[in-house]
């Protein structure tokens, strides 16, 4: 073993690229099935009366280091009615390293990794000679249990440590796998490689039973290995220019669906038991010419229905795609210690069009069970410039409830004796909010945004005050609003640079896809009077950075440090900073529940003029429960949170947190702390069932 962990890592980077042909050959049978399968995205559309399909696909390939892969699918055959191929597609498992420290897709934990090691245990099965090459079967079984771990076994050659077929048992987004891969002949150019994979798969969900057996078949045409590497960063323009990588997402040549032309063109004969399944499918469908008749009138209850639970990606060649999950939908609604229940639902449209200029609409609705608010909001872009990203965009939706600066000055000389936000109603203002801005990348990396944001606001209840120490009528009064109504028109402009941004052409669009280094922001917002009816005015300055690192063996640390500022405080203005408030209509930072402060009250968002923060998590699969291994063996992650805010009358506000991830849930434990001294404890609960 000491071996292949010595071997191991030069072995997962010799190969820098190839071109391939791969043939996929997939069986489903659907042995339980209920209303609850409908929940699952892209789920293929099952038949009544129908238990078994088949689906095939033959598709270029292409890989380039470090971890690139991209596929051009040039023919598609399959006896169901509906597939966007996520439960089916299995380029995830072609993207099994068998050398790298992690697997498909950074969720497997490799036993073939010295640091992944303390991890597992690993038994000499067995010694044999094969063509006068000394062999070990070596088998492995994971020390607790895990979703990131695996058990099966290794077939190595002697001397050269490479690994000649693997077997590997474990659970993947939900699907229980077994997977084996064999590779090439030794001594060949393809021998670091697989030219045969084979996964029997098997997914359970609320009493749902369906398993999936997918052959695989991989022929080369051309292998590039290390020693040629210079030449390929000498052909980019740019080192940071990964289109020659991804040169097949450009191609748009049509897909083969002719069962005729999949006969002749599959790698190898299909079994009479797979014959029969297509036979069949055939037969279904020229009884169905022959009486169309017999196919059921739409029922409008049973339609509503299947718009209420069904995912729905619907693609129009003219007029583009929409994508809307289904709107009764419990793994939307979540749970936290400031903002109690709440429920989301999001839509999207997309249209690109054959210059590469897009459209994109993002609709949002959200309701806060607590609270008793609705909210809405909706995002429309228009792409126009896609080599520069240049954008022109819309955001309009109704905020959060705020208090003006009138009552932020009264806060402020307030003594933290019988400063308590808990016993304060103030009179707070409802938000509709429009912005308007124009985007572009006039280099890689840095993008520039400007706009204008306007606000509306208008008063929504009348003030309560109970404190232990009463306050005079002249001082309440000074703590009402001089007005009921407020506008607000700013011109704004954020700048925001990631350095070392990769990207690729696909055409003429460029597709940015991440940095390995921070991403910095600064964001300023001027307010003007008489624009538009605006009767108040403000500045504000934020900064920020973000950073996501991934570590060895499937864990990541990110953190976020910012800050803001009004720093024109002579009118009446509201506290609305871009980067520090409650979020009716959350996006995760790095998960939903990690680079924000949980236990924090949403007023105090808007009760100071100025904050200083710091967020950091911290991700890996194993850091208390592993020792638990039942509890252990249906967690994905587990996480450590910290955050540190400064503003007046919380110097520091300070949050701790732990969390798990599971295939069904998030939930996280927080507790928190005001100048040293013991805050609150809460928790925070979301559902992410197929929501990553």
């Amino acid at each position: 073993m000491q071996n292949i962990f010595t071997y191991s890592p030069s072995y997962s980077k010799v190969v820098e690229g190839y071109k391939a042909e791969v043939y996929i050959k997939g069986l489903i049978d659907v042995h339980k099935k209920n209303i609850f399968l409908r929940y699952v995205p892209s789920m293929f559309r099952i038949e009544n009366g129908t238990k078994k399909y088949i689906v095939e696909s033959i598709s270029d390939v292409q890989y380039s280091a470090p971890n690139i892969y991209e596929r051009k699918i040039k023919a598609v055959s399959s006896t169901f009615k509906r597939s966007n191929g996520q439960f089916l597609n299995m380029l995830d498992l072609m993207k099994m390293n068998i050398y790298s420290s992690s697997m498909m897709s950074d969720k497997l934990l490799s036993p073939l990794d010295k640091d992944n090691s303390r991890h597992y245990k690993y038994i000499l099965d067995s010694v044999y000679v094969d063509n006068n090459i000394k062999k070990y079967k070596i088998s492995i079984q994971p020390k607790f249990s895990g979703t990131q771990l695996v058990n099966g076994y290794l077939v190595v050659s002697d001397s050269i440590w490479t690994i000649r077929e693997a077997y590997f048992e474990g659970v993947y987004d939900m699907i229980h796998f077994k997977f084996k891969s064999v590779m090439g002949e030794e001594g060949s150019e393809n021998e670091l490689l697989p030219i045969y994979i084979t996964i029997d798969g098997y997914f359970k969900f609320l009493g749902n039973n369906i398993s999936l057996n997918c052959d695989t078949w991989i022929k080369y045409n051309y292998i590039n290995f290390l020693k040629s590497s210079p030449k390929f960063v000498r052909r980019n323009k740019h080192h940071h220019d990964l289109s020659k990588s991804y040169r097949l997402t450009c191609d748009t040549s049509s897909i083969i669906n002719d069962l005729g032309t999949m006969q002749k063109m599959r790698h190898v004969e299909l079994s009479v038991k797979e014959d029969s399944i297509y036979m069949a499918y055939l037969d279904r469908k020229k009884r169905l010419g022959s009486n169309p008749k017999s196919e059921k009138k739409p029922n409008m209850l049973l339609s509503l229905g299947d718009l209420l639970i069904s995912s729905y990606d619907i693609n129009l060649s003219d007029l583009g795609s929409v994508r809307c999950s289904p709107l009764v939908n419990p793994m939307y609604f979540s749970y936290g210690h400031s903002n109690g229940y709440s429920y989301k639902q999001k839509f999207k449209y997309n249209k690109i069009f054959q210059n590469g200029k897009s459209i994109r609409i993002v609709p949002q609705i959200g309701y806060n069970f607590t609270r008793k608010e609705f909210y809405a909001k909706m995002d429309a872009e228009f792409q126009y410039l896609p080599k520069k990203q240049g954008t022109f965009g819309l955001s309009v939706g109704n905020g959060n409830r705020i208090y003006s600066s009138v009552v932020l000055d009264k806060l402020k000389e307030l003594p933290d004796s019988i400063f308590d936000l808990s016993k304060i109603e103030l009179d707070y203002f409802r938000d509709i909010n429009l912005n308007l801005y124009h985007s572009i990348e006039p280099v890689n990396g840095l993008t520039i945004r400007t706009g204008v944001s306007m606000h509306w606001r208008g008063l929504i209840n009348t003030s309560r005050l109970k404190l232990e120490k009463p306050i005079s009528d002249s001082e309440w009064a000074k703590l009402r609003g001089i007005s009921r109504v407020y506008n607000t028109f700013a011109p704004r402009i954020t700048v925001e640079w990631t350095p070392g941004m990769y990207y690729y052409m696909n055409g003429n669009r460029k597709i940015n896809i991440g940095s390995s280094l921070p991403t910095f922001s600064v964001d300023y917002e001027r307010g003007i009077k008489n624009v538009f009816h605006a009767n108040t005015s403000h500045e504000r300055i934020e900064f920020d950075v973000q950073h996501k690192i991934t570590l060895n063996g499937v864990r990541t640390i990110a953190y976020r440090v910012g800050g803001g500022i009004f720093t024109k405080q002579d009118d009446v203005y509201f506290v609305d900073f871009a980067n520090f408030s409650r979020r009716n209509l959350p996006e995760g930072w790095n998960d939903d529940i990690g680079g924000t402060f949980q236990l924090l009250d949403g007023a105090w968002y808007n009760s100071s003029s100025q904050y200083w923060r710091g967020n950091i998590s911290y991700e890996s699969p194993f850091i208390i429960l592993k020792s638990l291994s039942k509890i252990c063996s249906k967690i994905q992650h587990e996480r450590l949170y910290g955050g540190i805010l400064f503003m007046p009358h919380l110097n520091p506000y300070m949050e701790f947190g732990y969390g798990i991830e599971t295939n069904i849930f998030d939930v996280g434990i927080f507790v928190s702390t005001n100048k040293a001294k013991y805050d609150a404890v809460g928790m925070k609960f979301t559902f992410e069932l197929f929501s990553k």
